[in-house]
This record gives C-alpha cells, sequence and structure tokens, in this order.
C-alpha cells in the first residue's frame, strides 16, 4: 500500500502508493494529511489529484475511521463507486437514486446529499476523518455554489476536508476563508503542470487552422474573401460547397429534416481526420446541434471493417448486460447505426442507459468522434487526442456570451491521452463575430477568473438553522460565508453595506415562512418541521400536505403532481402546448400560490417555482404499463429529461412517505406510485446494479 523511499539528502522523501511513485505535488499532500492538516490541491485535468484523495482515504482507513467523497454530479459518483470499488475496498453510495452500504469505510456521494446530512444528521459523522470535495470550484455556481459553501461551513468541526480543483485564480484567498471558518490547519498546494500538454488552435473557414498569433493574418485573409464575394455571397458559397460535399438528397432520402446553411466545421474535420488526430470530442453548446452534426458525419470513412466488427461485438455485449432490447428500441438501433460510423453524441437529454452506452463506446477507442455538450468535461475520466469546440459563446440563461475562461479550460483537459499523446490538441471554431471581437488571449493563457461566493440560503437551510441555533446564530450564518470574507476587502462602508443587504435579504425570508405558518418566535411549526425534512421542493411539499389535496389523489395522479413540482419545460414558452390541469392539480397550483403570494408581498425577487404540469399526460400514461415512446410522444421533452424528472419524483416521494405519520392511506398511496414509475429505464438501482 504504502513506503517511504528514500532520496538524496538534499531532497525530500518520495512516496510509493499503491505502485506509482508520487511526484512533488502529490508527496507534499500526503505530508500535509499526515501532520493532521486540511488540504486544497488546484491541478490540471489528467494530473493526479484522484491519487490525492486516494492518499486520504488511505490514511483514514489506517487510523480505523471513515472517509466520504463528494462528486458534484450522480454519474460521477457512480464511476467513483466502481473505481474505488475495483481496488478491493468496501464502498458505499449515496446519491438519492441509490443507497449502497452507507456504513462503509468509505462512502461515494453526491454534495447535496452530504449537505442534508450535515443538517439531518450530524452524529452520523463522528468516525470521519475526511471529506474529499471533488470539483470544489463549483462554489461559484450560480445554481448550487451555495450547497458548497454550507458543506464546508455546517460539517462537524473535527471533519478534516480535501477540497479538488482544476485551476483557481484566488486560490489562497479561498485558501484563507477556509482556514478561518474550519477553524484547523491548511495546506495550500497549487500545481500547474499537465502530464500532457495542450496546443491551442483556432479555425475560421477563410483562414483555415491558426494559431492566436496569427489572429491578424486570419481576419485579412477573412477581409478580403468579403472584398471579393461580398458577405451574401461569401455565405452562399460556404452554403454550396458544403451542399456539394454532402449531398442534400441523401439526408431527403433518409427522411432527415436537417437545417440549411453554412457548415464550416465539416472542413475542420477533414483537416482533423487527415491529420491523424482522431479520436475527437466535439463540444457543443445545443442538444441538437450534438446529433445534427454527428448525424452529418456518418459518411465519413472512420472504421475499417475489422473495427466495424469490433464495435458491433461490443455493442450486442453491453446492451446483453443491461438486459436490452435493440430491437425493440430505435434509441439503441441509432446508436448501434452512428458507432458503425466511428461517430456518436452524447447529451443530458438522452436516456440514461443510452448514455451508459455511449461512454462504454468511446472510452473502448473505437468511436473516433463524439459530438457532446459541456456536461461531458465534469469529471468523467474520458479524454481524446482532439477537443473542438463548435462556438466560444453560450447562452448564460439570459444572452449569449463568450464562456469563461475556467469553462474552456475545463472542456480543453480532456484533450490529449496520458501514455498515447506527447499533446493534446484544441481547436476553436470561429464565427465572424468571434474573429474580430472573442477575447481570445484569455482562453489561451491559462488564467481563469477568481471564483466568487453565491451563498444564498434555501429555505431548507434556514429552517434547519433556526431549529439549531435561532435566529441570531442564523443571522451570524452569513458572517461564515465566502462572500463575508470577500467583502472585507472593501472599504468599511462597503462591508457594512453588503451585510445589511444579506442580512435584509435573509430577514425577508424569514417573515415568509413567519407569515406562512412555518415558525414563530418559539421555534419551528408543523409546516416547518415537515419541511426540515424535505430535501428539494420542500415548501411545496409542505404547503400541498397541509391544503389536503394529497389526501385526495390516486397513485397516478399523485406522480403526475411530484414530477410537476421539479419538472421545468425547456422550451421556448410559445412553443409549448397547454395542458389544463385537473381540479386536483388546480387546487395544488392554488396551494403552491398561497406560498408564491407571501413572497411578493415580502418583495422576494425569485419566488418558488410552481408546479408545470406538460409532462403530466406522460407521466401518467408511464405508471399506467406505458412505453419509452410514450414518454417521448406525450412528454414534449427529451426522454433523459422526464427520466431523470422521475427518478427525483421518486426520491422526494419517499421522503414525504415518512413524514405523513398517521395518514396512512396517503404513505400506501405514495408507495404505489413509487413502485409504478420506478420501472424499466427509470430504475436506477436496477441499471447500476447490472452495469
Amino acid at each position: 500500500m504504502l513506503r517511504r523511499v528514500p532520496n538524496r539528502a538534499d531532497e525530500p522523501d518520495s512516496i510509493l502508493f499503491k505502485g506509482y511513485t508520487l511526484n512533488p505535488f502529490q508527496v507534499q499532500a500526503a505530508h500535509a494529511m499526515e501532520a493532521g492538516d486540511n488540504v486544497l490541491l488546484a491541478a490540471p485535468t489528467g494530473s493526479g489529484k484522484t491519487l490525492v484523495a486516494e492518499y486520504a482515504i488511505d490514511v483514514a482507513i489506517r487510523a480505523g475511521k471513515r472517509a466520504i467523497y463528494t462528486s458534484p454530479i450522480k454519474a460521477l459518483s457512480n464511476q467513483k463507486f466502481r473505481d474505488f470499488k475495483n481496488d478491493g475496498l468496501r464502498v458505499g453510495l449515496m446519491t438519492g437514486d441509490l443507497t449502497l452500504d452507507p456504513d462503509a469505510p468509505l462512502v461515494i456521494m453526491t454534495t447535496e446529499i452530504f449537505r442534508n446530512a450535515v443538517f439531518e444528521d450530524p452524529a452520523r459523522f463522528h468516525d470521519t476523518d475526511f471529506a474529499i470535495f471533488d470539483e470544489v470550484h463549483f462554489v461559484d455556481d450560480v445554481d448550487r455554489g451555495t450547497v458548497w459553501e454550507e458543506s464546508l461551513i455546517f460539517a462537524p468541526e473535527h471533519v478534516r476536508f480535501v477540497g479538488l480543483s482544476a485551476t483557481i485564480a484566488n486560490l489562497h484567498e479561498f485558501g484563507e476563508w477556509l482556514r478561518t471558518v474550519r477553524k484547523q490547519p491548511l495546506s495550500v498546494i497549487e500545481h500547474t503542470r499537465r502530464p500532457v500538454p495542450l496546443s491551442h488552435r483556432l479555425f475560421h473557414p477563410d483562414a483555415g487552422v491558426f494559431q492566436l498569433e496569427e489572429r491578424q493574418r486570419a481576419i485579412t485573409f477573412h477581409e478580403r474573401a468579403v472584398a471579393r464575394e461580398g458577405r451574401h455571397g461569401l455565405r452562399q458559397g460556404r452554403r454550396e460547397r458544403e451542399r456539394s460535399r454532402w449531398g442534400d438528397k441523401r439526408e431527403r432520402a433518409q427522411g432527415r429534416k436537417v437545417p440549411f446553411g453554412p457548415r464550416p466545421y465539416v472542413q475542420l474535420l477533414d483537416e482533423v481526420q487527415h491529420r491523424g488526430l482522431l479520436p475527437l470530442l466535439y463540444f457543443c453548446f445545443s442538444r441538437k446541434e450534438c446529433e445534427i452534426k454527428a448525424e452529418r458525419s456518418m459518411g465519413r470513412r472512420l472504421l475499417d471493417r475489422a473495427e466495424r466488427a469490433r464495435i458491433e461485438e461490443l455493442f450486442h455485449d453491453i446492451c446483453a448486460r443491461f438486459e436490452l432490447d435493440v430491437d425493440a428500441d430505435p434509441g439503441l438501433r441509432g446508436i448501434l447505426g452512428r458507432a458503425l460510423s466511428g461517430v456518436g453524441y452524447h447529451h443530458a437529454g438522452m436516456l440514461p442507459i443510452h448514455k451508459e452506452v455511449v461512454e462504454r463506446l468511446f472510452t473502448s477507442g473505437l468511436l473516433k468522434m463524439l459530438f457532446t455538450t459541456e456536461t461531458f468535461a465534469l469529471g468523467i475520466n474520458m479524454p481524446a487526442r482532439t477537443v473542438v469546440f463548435d462556438l466560444l459563446r453560450k447562452f448564460d440563461g439570459v444572452q449569449m456570451d463568450y464562456m469563461k475562461a475556467r469553462d474552456y479550460l475545463q472542456m480543453a483537459g480532456r484533450a490529449g491521452r496520458q501514455g498515447l499523446d506527447k499533446s493534446g490538441l484544441v481547436i476553436a471554431i470561429l464565427e465572424d463575430v468571434d474573429l474580430m471581437e472573442a477575447p481570445l488571449s484569455r482562453f489561451h493563457s491559462g488564467k481563469v477568473e477568481p471564483i466568487t461566493s453565491r451563498f444564498n440560503l434555501s429555505y431548507s437551510t434556514i429552517l434547519n438553522l433556526y431549529d439549531r441555533l435561532g435566529s441570531k446564530g442564523l443571522l451570524a450564518a452569513y458572517d461564515k460565508s465566502f462572500a463575508a470574507f470577500q467583502a472585507q476587502k472593501g472599504t468599511p462602508a462597503t462591508r457594512a453595506k453588503k451585510k445589511a443587504a444579506a442580512h435584509a435579504a435573509l430577514a425577508a425570508r424569514m417573515q415568509v415562512l413567519r407569515d406562512a405558518g412555518y415558525l414563530d418566535d418559539d421555534g419551528l411549526l408543523p409546516r416547518g418541521k415537515v419541511a426540515q425534512r424535505v430535501n428539494g421542493y420542500e415548501i411545496q411539499v409542505a404547503e400541498l400536505l397541509f391544503s389536503g389535496v394529497l389526501e385526495q389523489m390516486d397513485m397516478h395522479q399523485l406522480a403526475a403532481t411530484f414530477t410537476a413540482l421539479i419538472h421545468e419545460d425547456r422550451r421556448r414558452p410559445d412553443a409549448r402546448s397547454v395542458r389544463e390541469p385537473g381540479p386536483l392539480m388546480q387546487k395544488a397550483n392554488e396551494a403552491v400560490r398561497r406560498f408564491v403570494a407571501i413572497e411578493t408581498l415580502q418583495g422576494i425577487a425569485q419566488p418558488i417555482k410552481e408546479p408545470d404540469w406538460s409532462i403530466a399526460a406522460a407521466v401518467d400514461c408511464w405508471s399506467r404499463g406505458g412505453s419509452i415512446e410514450d414518454l417521448e410522444r406525450l412528454g414534449h421533452s427529451d426522454a433523459g429529461d422526464v427520466v431523470r424528472t422521475l427518478r427525483m419524483a421518486i426520491q422526494m416521494m419517499r421522503q414525504v412517505r415518512m413524514q405523513v405519520g398517521k395518514r396512512e392511506q396517503l404513505g400506501a398511496r405514495l408507495e404505489e406510485a413509487v413502485v409504478a414509475i420506478n420501472r424499466d429505464v427509470v430504475d436506477a438501482k436496477r441499471q447500476f446494479e447490472l452495469g
């Protein structure tokens, strides 16, 4: 397992761990953990951060204690569980979808599960030595950053942590805050060298592939092309070249409706293929673009006969393992058809089992081009020779804007396979406006934006902290946040202003909870106690329970209602098909709107989510034995989104079933609803066990 290897007298001892001689930054982290310190480590993708996490786990187990490994997504948690299991460790897993051996010496969980456990039962961590936070820079995430901060602030004092991240610009500032809030020694370690260096390039259809230093030359090429053909003629010329190259007749014959327009990426893919720079990860910021580009790339000769035979054999082996019926599943047949051309796509709208099949095909090395969204870059160890960015801009919820350098580097870090490639190639496709205006040096410099606090206490957190600490302790929570720490850099007036604003926002939410009957001066009221024990959509659940509307619903209506609390239609409002909910659903709407009305009176900027019934018909059909095709047809959403919503609804119904107490009939119907929808592709436990 572990032994020290003496070096020359003028060098520190190295460490041999699990057959690896640790490199200097890993040795530094190991020494810190042996000395009793916490560790905050920033290092590029693929540089060996996981080995530091494994060392922390080893330290804990050797001491007769436990370790917790947290990750931002369920897929990564599942992957880590399998990795550690293969190492011969006894490992548990807690993701919401799955709970396996939660008392194991090592437990893998999502960060949300960790935060919830800290509030619900801090005593369960009495024998925990280390909590490892993978992707700790998620503190900066707009939607989920608060979860990371709350976990770091409120975890039991004796629990040490290891924070792992890619590059963080203000790493030492973040470390100082952690020292302050945890009141424990902390070693901050920064490693910047990648084991496989990256080579960054740019592409524009008028200039080809070029380096950042050649940007002006590329602009000149483009301006000459515009002067020669005019902007309209230039666009038309590109369109004609692409149509000639790919043959729209073939596409029409196959019944595919493909948007018509210039396709500069084809020229780039030709170049990458010609130079032998495959396999390739192609990042798009649209699910539809992933699918379209994969379909259009199927005509390439990427595989020989032997490779196609291996693809088909591996595909059927995977399907047999997961007990999948290829003949009955057109989605699987589509995956195989693309795979036999060496191509695939991967995005969150796919069924989870379909994503699993694609991932395993890609890790085999047989898929040469994978078109995917940015979620693929998050922690999942699937590198390629080349990474291509379809755009450098993406929709930020309000408008199209250039992505953060940190996001770019996270995705770019998938380029270059250790032991196979001397370097990884990263190419960004530029539109005309990008060629002129994009802050390209920001992406290529390796410098990233500093992380900032997104601290914003949820109603669930407020209720938990109020129950434990009272109003004074709750108000003091802001003072422990990274937001308060960062505010200290300002003038006294600025600090006071920010603190006052934070306290005012908290006071407004507290008043909402008072007015809505969740708490009073003496503590939590029955509504508040129910909401306290529900993780996610806690207010909506409490309102529905206390309105009595859930008591009137059958199991099918219950399934539809809980999915409506969670689901958010991704389509534009004007593209949605409006389904008028029935009388009980209307009552559910009214129950939730009671709370929203109180929030409005208090000036809450973002009220709680109201039910979205757009997939209610699909859920009702599924609960009555419907098929996957029914989900896709009636859900008006990607099947993967519907399945993910159903899995979350199952978690929530199980939580509520534990809260209903004497309402035995409601509890029984909730269980019936869970059984009815937790089948086939929705059954996460079965899929996991088969895999």
